[in-house]
């Protein structure tokens, strides 16, 4: 049975492999979706993959999972600090959502110390760069196996 798992990702992410590569990396987000993509492919995974500097369209973006997504990771980059409407977007869905960050949010300025939307996510994952993004397809894929 195929899963239906949403990926949004959040203000300028779209400039990935050209901003601060020593804390980003040299990945652009096309690259990172390339490799979610391979690993979807192989996993069962129906996978969505979206970007957006706009917080009303994130918030549409996840108000569609309601009906159409059975998990939704979402890396809000710089909303997660401070969107109470992505928040509540995400207090509506009835399904997993991860919350995940290329690096440790927790290690970085502290106003990034706090994320709102960490009240909404089943569980966070932070600090390994793109890699991430693989380890919450998988521990999404787990969370909707078991």
């Amino acid at each position: 049975m195929k899963h239906k798992i949403t990926v949004i990702n959040g203000p300028n992410l779209n400039l990935l492999g050209e901003r601060e590569k020593e804390k980003y990396g040299n990945l652009s987000l096309k690259d990172i979706e390339e490799q979610c993509k391979k690993y979807a492919a192989t996993n069962e995974i129906d996978l969505s993959f979206v970007q957006s500097n706009i917080e009303g369209e994130i918030v549409e973006l996840i108000q569609n999972c309601r009906n159409k997504s059975s998990g939704l990771i979402i890396n809000a980059a710089g909303y997660t600090h401070t969107s109470v409407s992505i928040l509540d977007a995400l207090k509506v869905l009835k399904v997993p959502i991860i919350e995940l960050h290329i690096t440790n949010i927790y290690n970085r300025e502290d106003f990034r110390h706090k994320s709102l939307i960490s009240k909404a996510a089943h569980g966070i994952i932070c600090g390994f760069g793109a890699d991430g993004y693989i380890m919450a397809l998988k521990a999404m894929k787990d969370i909707l196996i078991k």
